[in-house]
């Protein structure tokens, strides 16, 4: 199993910026794809990004590619989410996932372990 923890969210104006930060401790966790998710009143869970421990593969909702930008420190084992050109649509609970599995993946019941959240507000 893995633990993860989110950090980083908060209330900024439309346009602007935040990082959000997700701090994995388990066992292998090297092995796992890493995905971030966002939920927002009223609606499912939605598939924000998703990177593998190597780094050298990253997959994007296709909605979101060019404004958000998944990335990870092994060192560190922290997998971090840059997120630009906020819009009051993006405000939702972002969640961090960690997945067995050995492809990147868009699908949240492929995602073993979740952390517990951190909200992103986005006014206009």
């Amino acid at each position: 199993q893995v633990q993860l923890v989110e950090s980083g969210g908060g209330l900024v104006q439309a346009g602007g910026s935040l990082r959000l930060s997700c701090a994995a401790s388990g066992r292998t966790i090297s092995t796992y794809i890493m995905g971030w998710f966002r939920q927002a009143p009223g609606k499912e869970r939605e598939f924000v990004a998703a990177i593998s421990w190597s780094g050298t593969t990253t997959y994007y909702a296709d909605s979101l590619k060019g404004r958000f930008t998944i990335s990870g420190d092994n060192a560190k084992s922290t997998v971090y989410l840059q997120m630009n050109s906020l819009k009051p649509e993006d405000t939702a609970v972002y969640y961090c996932a960690a997945s067995k599995r050995r492809f990147l993946t868009a699908q949240v019941m492929a995602y073993d372990d979740w952390g517990q959240g951190t909200q992103v507000t986005v006014s206009s």
